[in-house]
């Protein structure tokens, strides 16, 4: 069932080649960590190519020249990106442990991407498409992470954080007020309903977004988080929680924005009344800093960078990621393999005035089978930033960050992992550092002006212990990787 989940949730937020064939949209503002605030309007490049051919041509040389131009008009107009809608950020959560424990707190690091698109869209912690909307509703299936609070010494072995499938409708009473009912299921079957309302508020620099909500947990759902009835063999009724909470976002200068929030939850009678249980209110707040659209300034139109396509073919190594970059990597004695492709969706050409081409960037992994591990799938999303240097040729140096999850965890990660007494986590940190090169310029050879070849290092993590969504980890695995990308 975790597997069927977990490939369900990456057909939802990746879909990675439907993004070819998709008109961008985008909103004017970022509204909120949790993108409460939707604007209906989309705004589209058409991409056509007028060659009016109403006038007889009468000699080769016209011929010619009129396809020239016809083919390079094609080929401009084609690699027309608008700036989107994104961000990318670093919060710091702690929450209270509602259990009768030692601890009262656990805390946690959270990496967050933000995205708004025509069909699909990531909120920080949750994300997904939206199956229908008009300018009053919108019909979503989404994806959305949950945190068991329990003491971080135990998160490893228990690893309770986990991701939610289900849908949402939400209705629109106006451009800065939405009203969600949601109907939810966590990876094991365990039902719970939502029903929230969300303001969106902004004065000068300060953006905030409070909310109120209820939630209806099954019986078996509060017996699981709420009694842990594996451990207790209680078993409890179905209950209804409240939350309110508020978000908040300051606008520090350009693309940098601070972030802020807070939550309280009152639990149902049954979840505070079973045995593990000690107290009826639950808090939770986050705090960090976040990359975003300058609010101050309208998206751009028309991008410089272009969508891409880059195919990969790695080897995994036990070195870590500081002898990788010294040069001192170890070639893995089973000679693990993967091979991967990655679309490139343009965000922006610009970050903090900075000629940085900015990408949200889904890929498929394949790890080949070995003498040590069968074939495995690996899932990626990630946003990735290109600073390109032009002498003497162009060559760009790159660096992701995002999430990866896999089918079953490989061999070269597994080992670590049992070496260093830690429950590996199909869910890791992903970071990808690239180096290319264009081959046009090596070679002065028009046709390759749009083509690179180069090397990255394929890394996943779980950020030195310090995150729960990532089973509190400290190391990960490596692939040194050679690729070549294609521009269009």
């Amino acid at each position: 069932m975790r597997y069927c989940a977990a490939i369900s949730l990456t057909l939802i937020l990746l879909k990675p080649f439907s993004l070819f064939a998709e008109t961008i949209s985008e909103e004017n503002t970022v509204k909120s960590t949790e993108q409460i605030t939707e604007q209906s309007t989309t705004k589209t490049t058409e991409l056509s190519t007028v060659q009016n051919t109403e006038k007889e041509i009468v000699s080769s040389n016209q011929v010619k020249s009129n396809n020239t131009l016809t083919a390079s008009t094609e080929s401009d107009r084609n690699k027309v990106f608008q700036e989107q809608t994104w961000g990318l950020g670093v919060l710091f959560r702690n929450a209270e442990i509602p259990f009768d424990t030692e601890a009262d707190n656990v805390t946690s690091f959270v990496p967050m991407m933000f995205y708004q698109g025509e069909t699909f869209f990531i909120r920080g912690t949750e994300g997904g498409a939206h199956i229908y909307q008009n300018q009053d509703w919108q019909f979503n299936a989404m994806a959305r992470m949950r945190f068991f609070d329990i003491p971080a010494e135990y998160q490893n072995e228990v690893q309770g954080d986990t991701i939610d499938l289900g849908f949402q409708a939400r209705k629109s009473f106006s451009e800065n007020s939405f009203f969600d009912v949601e109907l939810f299921s966590d990876l094991e079957g365990n039902p719970y309903a939502n029903l929230s309302q969300s303001w969106y508020f902004q004065h000068d620099s300060w953006e905030f977004m409070p909310k109120v909500s209820a939630r209806y947990k099954s019986a078996s759902f509060n017996s699981h988080y709420y009694a842990l009835a594996e451990i207790t063999e209680q078993k409890i009724g179905a209950g209804i929680e409240v939350n309110a909470g508020v978000e908040t976002r300051y606008h520090v200068a350009s693309n940098f924005y601070l972030l802020a929030s807070v939550n309280a939850t009152m639990l149902d009678k049954n979840a505070y009344n079973s045995t593990a249980v000690n107290q009826r209110w639950q808090s939770e707040a986050y705090l960090g800093f976040a990359f975003f659209n300058d609010i101050s300034k309208p998206q751009k139109s028309e991008l410089t960078n272009h969508g891409y396509l880059r195919l990969a073919h790695g080897w995994a190594t036990p070195s870590n990621m500081g002898d990788i970059l010294r040069g001192d990597s170890v070639k893995d004695e089973y000679n693990n393999q993967l091979s991967s492709i990655f679309y490139g969706l343009p965000l922006t050409d610009n970050l903090f005035s900075l000629p940085l081409d900015i990408y949200l960037t889904p890929g498929f992994v394949w790890h080949w089978n070995s003498a040590v591990q069968d074939s495995e799938q690996e899932y990626v999303l990630a946003i990735k930033a290109y600073y390109t240097i032009k002498w003497p040729v162009r060559w760009r140096i790159g660096l992701a960050e995002g999430l990866s999850y896999v089918s079953d965890v490989t061999y070269i990660e597994a080992i670590e992992m049992e070496e260093k007494g830690y429950r590996p986590s199909e869910l890791m940190n992903y970071i990808d550092i690239s180096f290319d090169i264009n081959l046009g310029d090596v070679f002065n050879v028009k046709a390759l002006n749009e083509t690179w070849l180069g090397y990255s290092m394929h890394h996943r993590s779980s950020i030195f212990e310090k995150a729960s969504q990532f089973g509190r980890i400290k190391g990960g695995s490596n692939y040194n990787t050679v690729y070549i990308q294609f521009d269009f």
